[in-house]
């Protein structure tokens, strides 16, 4: 029986696709294989008993192919700040192993990897701006990233584009942004003006609670 558990916060993610993404429309990914880092700053947050509030974790995932086609492998990185039930806790959640089957992105992610290097605790230097679109990420000796606002063509100016999904299993809305991460780690990622995203999610064990 799974635990019951609620997260609710901004997911942050820098893909290795162009700016948009095809995967979120069902599409094959831009380069034919598909490389993210995923990182969430949890507003409020409970598992089981534990409460999660305030915490961050993230994972740096990389599929040969496009993600349905499996054979990926996955680091969590999870709060160093966390206690050793929360850090249990973020790791289950992390991996898919404490959703159901095909509900959550987490748990689609989980079932199509194959390798999981063991699970690091680290501090999660994150600082952002939802409205702005920007972030800077940093895990010391593991990941590095930023990311900003897309911008006109044209005049450089910000421009500002939306991702709507009413039944997807990450999200309901996403604000376009675009990206640059470089891992020092086991997993391997070096992208620079990439596709990423900003989404305000609130998940549970059964998917996205909307």
């Amino acid at each position: 029986m799974l635990p019951e558990w609620t997260i609710k916060g901004t997911e942050i993610v820098n893909c290795n696709c162009e700016c948009g993404c095809p995967c979120q429309f069902s599409r094959l990914p831009t380069h034919g294989f598909c490389q993210a880092s995923i990182f969430v700053d949890i507003e409020q947050g409970t598992f089981a008993d534990e409460p999660l509030d305030g915490l961050r974790f993230g994972i740096v995932v990389a599929w040969p192919g496009p993600i349905h086609k499996g054979n990926g492998t996955m680091q969590v990185i999870v709060d160093e700040r966390a206690n050793g039930a929360q850090r249990a806790a973020l790791e289950l959640v992390a991996q898919g192993k404490a959703s159901e089957p095909g509900k959550a992105a987490l748990s689609i992610y989980g079932a199509m990897t194959s390798t999981f290097l063991p699970t690091l605790a680290r501090p999660i230097d994150l600082t952002f701006d939802y409205e702005k679109r920007t972030a800077s990420l940093r895990v010391p000796g593991i990941l590095d990233g930023s990311i900003g606002p897309l911008k006109n063509a044209v005049t450089g100016e910000p421009h500002r584009a939306l991702i709507r999904l009413p039944n997807g299993f990450e999200f309901t809305d996403a604000e376009v942004a675009s990206g640059r991460t470089k891992t020092t780690g086991d997993v391997v990622l070096d992208f620079t003006e990439t596709h990423a995203h900003f989404a305000r999610v609130h998940w549970s064990a059964q998917g996205v609670i909307r």
